[in-house]
């Protein structure tokens, strides 16, 4: 997403160079949306992936509606969209199909079920291989389950994002669900990242907002003290906790991380290798609670329309 729009300026050919060194890293999911740059981001990645189709699953979201000066309009999961933005998702992207293919947001006007059964219908037809969600809870996922089953749920999960613990990760564990996070720096917050200007996303989200933002700024000096003891970067441990929090939780979780530059994503890369013990662990979850954000993820707005937080 951060390649297209919402993180300020991008470079499509540091864009594609960074597909390619993650790629050759071994990276082989690659997360995109219809809706990223209004079409851009998936142009970018066809493009990035083409003679290398193979090497990667595409997973992609669909369904959130935008106006031309790119706000946003609404949720439309019926199912002759679903056939009718697969079908510009799969021109964009210059493949015959996608691996992962899920609504972006629960559409309130259009039963689960409906959706869900469109898009098996494509995999029927073979444009799609597997269905996945995004930002559902667990109602809809049992709903969504008992149509086609699922390969994946898309959710925010972060050190300070950690609400998918109380009943949406142990719901994925019991059907054999996996999970596929996002956030997981928290737009930058753990990092000590911020808005790089009005365009920015985050001028816009509670959590970088005056007061909000000057105690979430003590957060990640928490976690870079801790960093610094390990001989790793602040990123590399939000990133390891996951790993290791999926681990301990017997989830099949992967981390959807943002790097947009060559240099981000080596740094993302160094937390493969790190195996937090369980003593690093409850240092890191005793100087960061669970709790300890000040402020929403979203606006009012987009949590009130958020089907995993109610």
């Amino acid at each position: 997403m951060g390649m297209s729009m919402m993180y300020g300026a991008s470079d499509d050919a540091q864009s594609t160079a960074t597909i390619h060194a993650a790629l050759d890293a071994g990276v082989n999911l690659l997360d995109t949306g219809d809706f990223y740059g209004m079409g851009h981001n998936e142009m970018l990645v066809g493009q990035a992936l083409q003679g290398r189709r193979d090497q990667a699953l595409l997973s992609v979201k669909f369904g959130a509606m935008r106006a031309p000066d790119g706000t946003w309009t609404g949720v439309d999961g019926r199912p002759a969209a679903v056939k009718n933005f697969l079908s510009y998702s799969l021109q964009r992207l210059g493949t015959d199909h996608i691996d992962i293919y899920r609504l972006a947001r629960l559409d309130p006007a259009v039963p689960i079920e409906d959706t869900i059964g469109a898009i098996a219908e494509m995999i029927k037809a073979g444009y799609v291989r597997y269905i996945g969600l995004s930002e559902v809870g667990v109602e809809t996922i049992a709903r969504a389950h008992n149509v086609h089953p699922i390969t994946d749920l898309q959710i925010e999960y972060s050190l300070i994002s950690r609400r998918p613990e109380v009943k949406i990760l142990p719901r994925l564990k019991a059907l054999g669900i996996g999970v596929t996070v996002y956030g997981v720096l928290s737009r930058g917050l753990l990092v000590g990242s911020g808005p790089a200007g009005p365009r920015d996303l985050r001028a816009r989200l509670p959590r970088f907002h005056a007061q909000n933002l000057v105690q979430n700024q003590q957060l990640h000096v928490a976690l870079q003290q801790l960093a610094s003891r390990l001989g790793a970067s602040a990123a590399q441990i939000a990133i390891a906790w996951v790993a290791a929090k999926g681990r301990a939780l017997g989830l099949d979780m992967v981390m959807l991380v943002g790097a947009r530059t060559l240099r981000q994503l080596e740094e993302s890369l160094g937390a493969l290798p790190m195996s937090l013990t369980e003593q690093e662990m409850e240092r890191i979850e005793q100087a960061i609670p669970a709790d300890a954000a000040a402020g929403t993820r979203y606006d009012p707005v987009q949590m009130a329309h958020l089907d995993s937080e109610k």
